[in-house]
C-alpha cells in the first residue's frame, strides 16, 4: 500500500459459530439462527438459544426487510479503513420476521437528515475484499403496503 492509499475496512472474522452467517452473506443472503426448540430467531449467532437455552439451532433465511430501530452518525473513524467514509451511519435494524430481532449494521445510501425511527429498510451487501461480503441496510426502494 502506498502512502496515499486508504487502508481497507476491517474484514469480518468468522469462527465455528458465525461461519454460516458469513457463508450466506457471500451468497448475498441474510440468515439468522432459529431455535428448533422454542421457535425464536436470534442474532448475534450463539452456541445456545438466548431465549430458552436449547442448543438445537438452525439457520433461517430472512426476507431482508426491516425497520430502523435506532441509529447514530459517526464522525470519527474507529479504524483507518473508515476514514474516507465519514460521516457514516451505524444503525440498529429490526428484522420484520420477529419483534426485537435486531441487527447492528451500517446504513448506506441514506442521508442522516432524512432518517426517522420506523423507516422501512432493506438489506444490501458490500464486498469488502474478494470473498468477504457484509450485509448492510439502506432505505427501502419500494414502500410497503400496510
Amino acid at each position: 500500500m502506498t502512502p496515499t492509499e486508504t487502508p481497507p475496512k476491517p474484514l469480518p472474522l468468522a469462527d465455528e459459530t458465525t461461519a454460516p452467517y458469513w457463508d450466506a452473506a457471500r451468497e448475498r443472503r441474510l440468515v439468522v439462527q432459529h431455535c428448533d426448540s422454542c421457535a425464536r430467531y436470534q442474532h448475534l449467532p450463539a452456541d445456545a438459544c438466548t431465549a430458552c437455552g436449547a442448543s438445537e439451532l438452525s439457520w433461517a433465511g430472512m426476507s431482508g426487510r426491516a425497520t430502523l430501530y435506532s441509529y447514530t452518525v459517526m464522525h470519527d473513524a474507529p479504524a483507518p479503513g473508515f476514514a474516507d467514509h465519514l460521516p457514516y451511519i451505524v444503525a440498529v435494524a429490526e428484522l420484520e420476521e420477529q419483534a426485537n430481532l435486531l441487527i447492528t449494521t451500517n446504513l448506506v445510501d441514506a442521508d442522516a437528515d432524512d432518517l426517522r425511527i420506523g423507516l422501512p429498510l432493506e438489506v444490501t451487501f458490500e464486498e469488502l475484499a474478494p470473498g468477504d461480503v457484509v450485509p448492510q441496510f439502506r432505505p427501502a426502494s419500494q414502500p410497503r403496503s400496510a
